[in-house]
């Protein structure tokens, strides 16, 4: 077998490059000559055979661009010779036959875990601060410089670079050499400061820029997503700060905590300054009965948990022309055993699932939830173009570069996440997950919007697969960076939690690289692994906004 290519379905009439293939190469395949006319670059793909202008170009059997020109055999595939296409979809009367992988090695596997009174399962204990609309930021702030280091716990904005270094090179005159040269970064220390809270993993404080001033299906699905959040299993309770006039009103946020839990009982704090006496008021009593509430959740220590109960969050981003091919897939052989398991998988980001949805409306596991799914891609295609910004101008300059040229090829990748199994929920933007199973969730492509959405719907891991790397992180949901290649992954080891580059290499299978992950999200739900995100404090969150402010 050659592998410095790869053909990924029989029905593709384009090969995927592993390495560079320079110009005047012979590619033998499938007892014919394949003659490279200029340099492919790895992770690029180029054609199988002659492709004639308009002709549709296939890649993981599935329509991924139409030929702008006539594509000689051999020929690199560009955004000059190739332009977004995608299949047509309907809803059918379909049934989906999955085959479960083999489970056998984690059938009685356990992580440990904070068990809720509502019978789920968190893979981390946090408290939360949360401004009710963007007014109580600055308040927020001072919360947290009031009760992080106190309370023995790092900060992600403690000192890492030595600016006084450049202060002495300024006074000394020094030359722009100097400047350049000198060495400002501080050694890393370890937090030594002793936890007033030991089972408390952390106190999180959002801020955002909602709540008031836009329409108010903004305002209220913010306080969906704040239900969400504090409703999710690695939440211990939270504070919650209010103005008192913006359109994010707290009995909405209630209503939604209640509709999610009728018979929610974590400690919750909410105050609102606009009854408090003073500012310097609002915050004595914030911080008073948040350290209360903190001594309720440093009660809860982790015990035995059956892995039914992780709810895991599929993401990619900065996806380059091998995430298709490693990570996505790797990620899609967990999600199919966590599924077999019993346990909730997440695939979010419709705008990348553009081109395979025929395939998943295939999968989902009722009409309805397929006509729910059609729909809502329907929707989201609609007011994208409306907005002058079809899906086909989805791929990133960065996706381009690393070989994802159009986003029927971006999207045909990013489906692997989400495996084989049955689809047995299509939920919109902040809909909690209630079934277990593979569900898919109505997140835009951007990476925090969709990561925030999936914390907001209950995920308590997060695998986010890349391939060209990003520090994106979640403040509640541990998020693990997951590189599709070698090179990624040596180079931004201090982002990167696991490499699934030896698939690439041959050195690896995507069933053998899904298992090994699998140890690693057990490790982490148990708290034995810490993610690179989660140690650098990566603590994202933007909630989306459908509307227009007002």
């Amino acid at each position: 077998m050659d592998n410095r290519f790869l053909h990924i379905h029989p029905k593709d009439n384009i090969l995927v490059a592993l390495q560079d293939i320079p110009e005047g190469t012979d590619i033998y395949h499938d007892n014919m000559t394949i003659p490279i006319p200029k340099k492919v670059k790895a992770k690029h793909k180029f054609a199988l055979s002659p492709i004639k202008k308009d002709a549709l170009v296939y890649m993981y059997g599935s329509i991924v661009g139409k030929a702008l020109v006539p594509i000689q055999i051999g020929e690199a595939i560009t955004t000059e010779n190739l332009v977004h296409a995608a299949a047509n979809y309907q809803v059918e009367d379909q049934q989906w036959n999955f085959t479960p992988p083999n489970i056998d090695a984690f059938k009685n596997r356990t992580f440990m875990g904070y068990h809720r009174k509502d019978g789920s399962v968190g893979t981390a204990n946090y408290w939360l601060v949360i401004p009710l609309v963007f007014c109580e930021n600055r308040n927020v702030e001072v919360l947290k410089t009031a009760l992080l280091k106190p309370l023995g716990y790092k900060s992600s904005s403690d000192d890492i670079i030595s600016t006084e270094t450049l202060i002495q090179h300024y006074r000394n005159r020094s030359s722009k050499e100097d400047f350049l040269q000198s060495n400002i970064l501080k050694p890393e220390i370890p937090n030594t400061d002793e936890q007033v809270f030991p089972n408390v993993d952390g106190i999180k404080f959002l801020t955002h820029d909602g709540g008031c001033g836009g329409i108010r299906q903004d305002s209220d699905t913010l306080c969906n997503l704040l239900a969400g959040y504090i409703t999710n299993p690695n939440v211990a309770g939270a504070t919650v700060l209010s103005l008192g006039c913006q359109n994010a009103q707290i009995p909405i946020l209630e209503d939604a905590i209640n509709k999610r839990d009728a018979q929610f009982s974590k400690p919750l704090v909410i105050l609102e300054q606009q009854q408090s006496k003073s500012e310097q008021h609002f915050i004595e009593d914030a911080v008073k009965q948040t350290f209360l509430g903190l001594i309720e959740a440093n009660k809860i220590k982790r015990a035995p948990a059956p892995l039914n109960k992780l709810t895991l969050g599929l993401e990619c981003g900065g996806s380059d022309g091998f995430s298709g091919i490693s990570a996505n897939p790797a990620l899609g052989h967990v999600s199919d055993m966590l599924v077999a398991l019993g346990a909730s998988t997440v695939l979010a980001e419709f705008p990348e699932l553009n081109g395979v949805e025929q395939e998943l409306l295939n999968r989902c596991e009722s009409k309805e939830n397929a006509k729910k799914f059609a729909g809502l891609m329907q929707t989201y295609a609609k007011r994208a173009e409306e907005v002058g910004s079809g899906f086909e101008n989805n791929p990133s300059p960065g996706n381009i570069k690393d070989g994802l040229i159009t986003d029927a090829m971006k999207s045909a990748g990013a489906a692997k996440k989400g495996g084989t199994s049955t689809i047995t929920d299509v939920l919109d933007y902040t809909e909690p997950v209630t079934k277990k199973g593979l569900n898919l969730l109505c997140t835009p492509g951007n990476d925090v919007e969709s990561t925030t959405g999936l914390a907001g719907s209950g995920c308590t891991i997060i695998c986010f697969t890349t391939g060209l790397g990003t520090p994106t992180g979640n403040p509640i949901a541990p998020t693990i960076k997951i590189a599709s290649n070698t090179q990624l992954s040596e180079r931004m080891a201090d982002i990167i939690d696991f490499n699934t580059g030896g698939i690439i290499e041959a050195k690896a299978t995507i069933e053998s690289k899904g298992e090994e992950l699998l140890e690693y999200i057990i490790a982490v739900a148990s708290g034995e692994k810490i993610p690179n995100a989660v140690r650098l404090g990566q603590d994202d969150f933007i909630p989306w906004k459908r509307g227009i402010s007002l």
